[in-house]
């Protein structure tokens, strides 16, 4: 049996995959979680062999009292990091984003499906994943190949990811542990490298190119 944990805030779309594949008779679904945190606990303390992971979801608390990984690459990251056997996992999302596959792939993630594949493609990535092999949308690849890595520093990532949430300057000084001016530099710095022309039109640019 393929022990199997889905992770998805959307309830809907999380309880009709849950039903779905526990359809198959080698696919047992372990547990379902709707946040970052709460993925991590449970996927630490019932080591899935596999797991479909969302990008976009809530951070939450993790068990320990503290805040849960920002997104699901993130996650995947955090396992790949912390856990001896990370599960296999496959990362699910919405939006075709060439720049969340490249970060989804260097977060140890063995595959990458947008969310409206055929549920047959999704069981035949599950088995072929737990097989040990890669499953990524050829699209995306294409794509991903297209537009190239991120520009941006990791510091310059977590400025914008948290202008993105919608905090003031002053606020992502204090949360990131930085002077306002180095906030602004580094703003000014993704400005120029995304070639935009504000701190809002840089937070979307690098959100379309999934580098946020």
């Amino acid at each position: 049996m393929i022990r199997l944990v889905i992770a998805d805030d959307q309830h809907i779309l999380r309880s009709g995959l849950v039903a779905l594949l526990r359809l198959e008779n080698d696919i047992e679904v372990v547990a379902e979680t709707a946040d970052c945190a709460s993925t991590v606990d449970h996927v630490t303390e019932l080591r899935p062999d596999v797991l479909l992971l969302d990008v976009q979801m809530p951070a939450g608390t993790l068990a320990s009292g503290e805040p849960g990984p920002e997104d699901g690459i993130d996650v995947a990251a955090h396992l790949r990091d912390t856990l001896d056997q990370p599960p296999r996992v496959i990362v699910l999302t919405t939006f075709g984003r060439a720049g969340y596959l490249r970060r989804a792939m260097e977060a140890g993630a063995q595959g990458f499906m947008v969310k409206d594949t055929p549920v047959e493609r999704l069981v035949d990535a599950v088995r072929r994943v737990h097989q040990g092999l890669r499953v990524v949308d050829p699209d995306l690849a294409a794509q991903s190949l297209a537009v190239g890595a991120s520009p941006l520093t990791a510091k310059e990532t977590e400025v914008l990811r948290a202008a993105a949430r919608g905090e003031s300057t002053a606020a992502i000084a204090r949360s990131l542990f930085l002077s306002e001016g180095t906030v602004r530099n580094h703003v000014s710095s993704a400005i120029g490298k995304l070639q935009v022309g504000s701190r809002a039109d840089a937070v979307k640019a690098a959100t379309d190119n999934g580098w946020l």
